[in-house]
């Protein structure tokens, strides 16, 4: 049996239909017929469903330059939440990080510096000499924290991604792509909530040298929060940006761009762009009933299917009103019915997007009837044709 429903403004309407409204085009295609980008890769996604609003070359190999130093925080954020490590616990700055070139935080050959000055000094100077402190203080060597780098990348589901140093600076063989620096944004906002309101400060003073961070957008009213730049010449200039409005967050990367200024003007496009043009709505919450479903020879005659977690789709404004969802499953329901089993489907269409299936469960169990009752739900059915 299938069930058809329609998401109108005021709430969710069952009612049931003869036809199944099939979905016009997919999401990759929708979002680039609307807008276009001069950077060279670009992804821009819903934080909270994982939707992608807008790619384009976002798989293709590209060099992170400096927004590798996400994941040096991320790693270091990871050590300071499983509690091995605290912002008041220090490492020493050994001459391979005072002489690292590039930008600085400006730390002393031999001096020990606070985590929690590194982890500005990272986030909001872009020091390329905190990085190699905070690798050699974790990991013993930059080599080897690079390689803890790669291994983390490949459990948060970067599998286009290498990394060889913990700063970005310049190497052949340092890659990644613009997929999966949206990744690590999106998980290092999830894994380290109190954390990452590092990466909003918009400026910090180490060895009484005050530095502004090079995010352009924490100086626009755009919403944005985070979260790293990156710059080489082979690169290009790059952004791994992020903005919540009205509770909703998005997250951007774009990189290969010509100026500073292009890289901030893209940005803030595609971000209120991805905020005009698309929402996010909520269907149902974890444990709400979808519909009921019949059941057959079962000591009551219906059972509540129930979805297991929230259910949310992100799609563009103006197909709201053509957003179906629709319930499939074999009626009725044989007895016995146990809780919690999966007995249907919750199928969710829209244009532009692609079409979910998440599993509905039953809400309760239902027993087999007795020998009589199912005798009578017998005679019951040949004569009068019901079901029970």
């Amino acid at each position: 049996m299938t069930i058809n429903t329609l998401l109108g403004r005021s709430g969710l309407c069952l009612a049931a239909a003869l036809l199944i409204f099939s979905v016009g085009h997919d999401a990759k295609q929708a979002a680039a017929q609307s807008i276009d980008t001069k950077a060279k890769q670009a992804f821009l996604m819903d934080f909270e469903t994982g939707a992608v609003l807008f790619e384009k070359d976002a798989h293709e190999t590209m060099y992170p330059a400096s927004m590798t130093k996400m994941m040096t925080v991320y790693i270091l954020m990871s050590r300071l939440k499983d509690g091995s490590l605290s912002l008041d616990d220090k490492f020493t700055v050994s001459e391979k990080a005072w002489r690292k070139g590039g930008s600085k935080m400006f730390v002393e050959v031999g001096k020990q510096v606070r985590i929690e000055d590194l982890l500005r000094g990272i986030v909001v100077q872009s020091g390329n000499d905190a990085t190699i402190v905070v690798a050699e203080g974790l990991a013993g060597s930059e080599e080897n924290f690079a390689r803890e780098m790669t291994e983390t990348a490949q459990k948060l589901g970067m599998t286009e991604t290498r990394f060889k140093n913990a700063s970005g600076w310049p190497d052949a063989d340092h890659v990644t792509s613009a997929h999966d620096m949206a990744i690590l944004a999106r998980a290092t906002i999830r894994d380290f909530p109190e954390m990452y309101r590092y990466y909003a400060e918009t400026e910090f003073v180490f060895n009484g040298i005050k530095q502004q961070n090079r995010n352009p957008l924490l100086y626009k009213d755009i919403g944005a929060d985070g979260l790293k730049t990156g710059h080489t010449e082979a690169a290009g200039y790059g952004l791994t940006s992020s903005a919540i409005r009205d509770g909703r967050r998005l997250v951007l990367v774009v990189n290969g761009l010509g100026t500073t200024r292009q890289r901030a003007e893209e940005s803030e496009k595609l971000i209120n762009w991805g905020f005009r043009e698309w929402n996010s709505y909520a269907l149902f919450n974890a444990g709400d009933v979808v519909t009921e479903a019949g059941v057959w020879l079962g000591t009551e005659g219906t059972v509540p299917l129930v979805v297991e977690e929230d259910v949310a789709i992100t799609m563009r404004r103006r197909d709201r009103k053509d957003l179906r969802v629709s319930v499939k499953y074999e009626e009725p329901l044989p007895a016995p019915v146990e809780a919690g089993a999966v007995v249907a489907t919750l199928s969710v269409q829209a244009p532009g997007i692609e079409t979910q299936e998440i599993p509905l469960r039953a809400g309760r169990s239902i027993d087999l009837l007795g020998p009589v009752g199912r005798l009578n739900a017998a005679f019951n059915y040949l004569v009068w044709g019901e079901s029970q």
